[in-house]
Formats: structure tokens, C-alpha cells, sequence
């Protein structure tokens, strides 16, 4: 719910508001509270700049909120000067990174919301009274502009972005954190200024606009969508598709290891299993006899599964991602299993291999050596003794880490 601190800031925002200029604008020696900080991120945007901010002033003029704003900026052209000529208050952060910007202008934030967006005039400033308002109204956490449910004026976004980019993250996004959006990366977005402290955002790069939608569909935060007109920026662009991308991918995967590790594993592991018991069955798939060929491969998956899953623990452990692994196997292991009980198990396992391992032996030396029993039943035995090895292995490292932690 919106405070009345704040719905007093914007009801009487219109009394002292000029018609003139940077007037409109609030400065950092300003003795009026902003209700909005507007915050756009800056690297050689002279030519777009002063665009971007008269038409926040424009929308200061329509929706009357008091406003500030912060331009972060590492330029080395005439930006910051002409952002500060227009009204904008200019700070310039100490570490380089898209990410560091927007967070080291939050700090210098006044507004109890915050708008953001990029000033390269590919975002229309005067529609942020549009996103903001359902924010003050209390009806959402956060609300951004959809450019794939709105307009994408000619020229203004390749159409590897449109049509496989921008959807393919989105929708990695949607199923890893449950974001429920349809522009993932879309940076123009309002949000409650109270709600950085519950986002607790760490990024330095470009994956910062993913984190932000990562941790907000993460902890259930409400996020609203408006459709916007998206258009063709001015200057030269900066953004590098595939490895701005790729860091996207990459940073999702690395905070989601229930679907990097734990499902890939799930899976392999159920495979192999089948497969081993088929094998040693002696069923048939398809009219096909399942052999010992059948039941290596078997193998070869169930071991490489535990080695996938056991990544997957040991993920949860040292980087405590963004989603943690909810499937039942990763939560005993890292909730319940210590040193010595991961260890018991491992042997047990260990030494079940090994017994059938040398009862097959002893029925392989009752022949002379001269006919292998069970060749099937060989490897199965030898899977349990790689597994309860690895198990104990395991363990020990597992305790080492956690120990560190």
C-alpha cells in the first residue's frame, strides 16, 4: 500500500512545479522530496540524453510527480555536461559494469519509486507515469514495459533479438524462476524503491536486468506488464548480442542448479537404471534382446547421473543460487546428510558391489576360469562399487566444503 507520506509528495507536487526547464526537475540541493527518481545508466549518450530527459519532463508536466533525474554515467563525450544543463543530477560510479551503475545510483536515490530505463531514446520516457501508476496504487511490485506486447518501430530491434533473443530468454526465464512475463529484458521498468533492500541485486553486467526479474519471481514479488513503443535509439550501440547473451544464459543456468543439475541427472539416472534391470532381465524392447552392451551403457549413464546430481549439491552448497533445488534427493542430501551418514551409506553401497563382485568370482573360479557367470550381473556390481566409492568421496569433500562455508 502506498504510505501518505507519499501520496501527499505527489498531491501537492503540482504547486511547485515551473513551466520552464530544468524547474520541472528536482536537483540534489533540492528542499522538496522526489516522489520519483528516474535513473538512466550512460556511456557516450550525447546525442540522446537530453531527448530522454525532456520527456520526462513532459510526463512530469501530464502526471505531476515530483521528480529527479540520476544519470549514471562513464562517458568520456559531452554527456554528463548536457545532462546536467537539461536538469539531471549526474553521478559517476566508481566500478565499471552496466549492473554497478544502476546500483550505485540507487544509493544516491531520493524518491520512494524508482523509474528506470536506458537514455538512448529507444524507451519513451513519457509513458513512465503509465508504468508507475499500478506501483503507487499498491497493485503491483514492480511493472515493465513489454516491447513484444506493444510496438517495435522499424529498425529499432534486429530481428534475431525480436524473434529468437529476446522470446528464448524470456522463456528460460518463466520456467527456471516463474517470472509470468512476456519481455524479460526489457529495461524499462518502475518499481518501490524499498524493494532493493529485498532484492539484495549483486550483479556488475548486463545480467543485472535478468537477476532483477530472477530474484522478484524467486520471492513471489507481483510484476505487471504495460505494453510500450520501442524505438530506434540514437548514437552507436554497445550491446554485443551473442556475448551479452550468452552471460544471460549463463547466469540463469549457474542460479537454478535443479534444472542445470538435479533434472539432467534425474533423468540420466532413471534411464541408466532401467536400462541396467532391463539387462539384467533379459527383456526384450522393440522385439530387441537387451544385452551386455545394453546394460554398459546403463552404466555409463548412471554414473555420469550421480556425477551430474552430486554437482548439483555441491552448487546449493558453495553459491547459494537464486533458486534453490526444491526435488526431494538434493534437499535430503543437503538438509540432512552429514560426514558420517553420507559415508555409511557409501559403504554400504560399496560393499554390496563388492560382495556380489566376488561371489561372481568365486562362481567364475568353480569353472576353471573358464566361463564368466552373470556377465550382466559384472556390471552391475562394478556400478555399485564406483558409486558407493564415489558416495564416500563425496562426502568428505562435501563436509569440507560445508565446513568452509
Amino acid at each position: 500500500m502506498v504510505s501518505t507520506t507519499s501520496t501527499s509528495k505527489q498531491l501537492s507536487t503540482s504547486a511547485h512545479l515551473s513551466d520552464e526547464g530544468s524547474d520541472l526537475l528536482l536537483g540534489p540541493d533540492s528542499d522538496a522530496d522526489p516522489l520519483v527518481s528516474v535513473v538512466m545508466p550512460t556511456m557516450n549518450e550525447e546525442q540522446g540524453v537530453e531527448t530522454c530527459i525532456d520527456y520526462v519532463k513532459n510526463a512530469v508536466r501530464e502526471s505531476g510527480y515530483r521528480t529527479e533525474v540520476v544519470i549514471s554515467d562513464d562517458s568520456t563525450d559531452r554527456t554528463p555536461e548536457i545532462a546536467r544543463e537539461a536538469g539531471a543530477i549526474v553521478v559517476e560510479p566508481d566500478e565499471p559494469g552496466y549492473g554497478y551503475a544502476y546500483r550505485y545510483a540507487f544509493r544516491h536515490c531520493r524518491g520512494d519509486y524508482i523509474i528506470i530505463g536506458d537514455a538512448d531514446t529507444t524507451y519513451d520516457f513519457q509513458q513512465f507515469p503509465e508504468l508507475l501508476d499500478p506501483v503507487v496504487n499498491g497493485e503491483a511490485d514492480m511493472v515493465m514495459g513489454s516491447r513484444l506486447e506493444g510496438e517495435i518501430k522499424d529498425g529499432a530491434m534486429p530481428p534475431l533479438h525480436e524473434y529468437v533473443g529476446n522470446p528464448l530468454l524470456t522463456k528460460f526465464l518463466n520456467v527456471f524462476y516463474g517470472a509470468g512475463v512476456s519481455d524479460a529484458h526489457s529495461g524499462f521498468r518502475a518499481f518501490r524503491a524499498s524493494m532493493l533492500e529485498e532484492l539484495d541485486l549483486e550483479t556488475t553486467g548486463m545480467e543485472f536486468a535478468s537477476e532483477m526479474i530472477m530474484v522478484a519471481g524467486t520471492r513471489d514479488l507481483t510484476i505487471k506488464e504495460i505494453p510500450i513503443t520501442y524505438h530506434e535509439r540514437e548514437g552507436e550501440a554497445t550491446l554485443e548480442s551473442f556475448q551479452d547473451g550468452w552471460r544471460h544464459v549463463r547466469f540463469m543456468l549457474l542460479n537454478a542448479p535443479n534444472y542445470l543439475f538435479s533434472v539432467p541427472g534425474a533423468v540420466l539416472g532413471l534411464l541408466g537404471i532401467a536400462v541396467m534391470l532391463a539387462a539384467l532381465s533379459g527383456v526384450s524392447v522393440a522385439g530387441v534382446r537387451l544385452g551386455i552392451h545394453s546394460a554398459i551403457a546403463g552404466s555409463m549413464f548412471t554414473l555420469l547421473a550421480y556425477q551430474v546430481a552430486a554437482m548439483g549439491v555441491f552448487a546449493t552448497i558453495t553459491s547459494d543460487p537464486i533458486q534453490r533445488p526444491t526435488d526431494p534427493v538434493t534437499t535430503a542430501v543437503v538438509e540432512h546428510m552429514n560426514l558420517e551418514r553420507m559415508s555409511t551409506i557409501g559403504l554400504l553401497i560399496f560393499t554390496a558391489g563388492a560382495v556380489y563382485a566376488v561371489w561372481l568370482v568365486v562362481q567364475w573360479a568353480a569353472t576353471g576360469f573358464q566361463q564368466l557367470p552373470m556377465v550382466v550381473g559384472d556390471v552391475i556390481a562394478f556400478t555399485a562399487i564406483v558409486l558407493g566409492a564415489q558416495t564416500i568421496f563425496n562426502a568428505f569433500f562435501m563436509s569440507s566444503v560445508a565446513d568452509r562455508e
